[in-house]
């Protein structure tokens, strides 16, 4: 679901700017995230968690934080091919667990780092980088979207885990605050700043409605996988999306991929078998 976001979010970029772009990815996804919550409630009724204190702090950093993370991506997507603008910003893994140790005590042991490290160095491959042919904004644009995003986990998972409901309903309510959050500031400040994008996403419905869809479905496995797991964990199983991103990126945008492709690949199932033995 995110692999096919992000190429519909590319698609996007050339006829509508950054802040439009970005607005699709929470547009209609609110409606989607309220009707999951709704039916996991029918399904299993729960009372109780904690709406108050640290928790409201998460979930406006996390809301702001992917705000950031994905205007900063899609600005990538119009600097270089869309292979690698989505791997420099999967910088995330190794930024979350970076972060994971030093301020939210989630420690990884020596194979959940390995795990983290080989799938670093896929996604380098597999994004056909090369240090030498990166301009330095396009590296810090790809760095800052990356730790943007690892920031955005990281208090996703914190406030899963201080609302203190049963799973997978904490996660639940804490995707869709943080959609409402985004959608609301955004809206407010395009019909402050810019209507004319407003306008433009009207026109395009059914790109818009594609987006919305697709980054509400990808984030209910993210949400959810992170009130379960450590970040850096969940984050280097999840990067598997990059051998979707690739074909993608071959078939639907005819673009060349690097003959480092297949290393990439083996180096992330690699990864992958890491941290599920972590």
């Amino acid at each position: 679901m995110q692999a096919w976001r992000n190429a519909f979010q590319k698609q996007l970029s050339l006829e509508v700017p950054v802040t439009g772009v970005t607005l699709a990815r929470f547009l209609w996804a609110s409606p989607l995230a309220a009707l999951y919550l709704l039916a996991l409630y029918s399904w299993q009724p729960v009372s109780g968690g904690q709406f108050q204190g640290w928790f409201w702090g998460y979930i406006v950093g996390a809301a702001l934080a992917q705000i950031l993370a994905t205007s900063l991506m899609v600005q990538l997507f119009q600097r270089r091919n869309y292979a690698i603008g989505a791997g420099l910003a999967k910088s995330e893994a190794i930024l979350a667990a970076a972060l994971g140790v030093l301020f939210f005590s989630a420690p990884l042991s020596w194979l959940g780092w390995l795990g983290v490290l080989l799938g670093a160095a896929a996604i380098w491959l597999l994004s056909g980088a090369r240090l030498r042919a990166l301009s330095w904004p396009t590296l810090l644009l790809g760095l800052g979207s990356g730790l943007s995003f690892a920031l955005t986990s990281l208090w996703v998972r914190e406030a899963s885990l201080v609302l203190g409901l049963p799973f997978p309903h904490g996660a639940a309510w804490v995707l869709l605050l943080v959609i409402c959050l985004q959608s609301v500031l955004l809206i407010g400040w395009l019909l402050l700043r810019d209507p004319a994008v407003l306008l433009a996403l009207w026109q395009r419905p059914r790109l818009t409605l594609l987006i919305s869809v697709c980054s509400c479905l990808g984030s209910i496995g993210w949400f959810t996988a992170m009130s379960l797991e450590s970040v850096a964990l969940v984050k280097t199983l999840g990067q598997v999306e990059v051998l979707f991103m690739l074909l993608i990126s071959a078939f639907f945008f005819k673009e060349k991929l690097a003959r480092s492709d297949h290393l990439g690949l083996a180096l992330i199932v690699l990864a992958a078998v890491c941290v599920m033995w972590a």
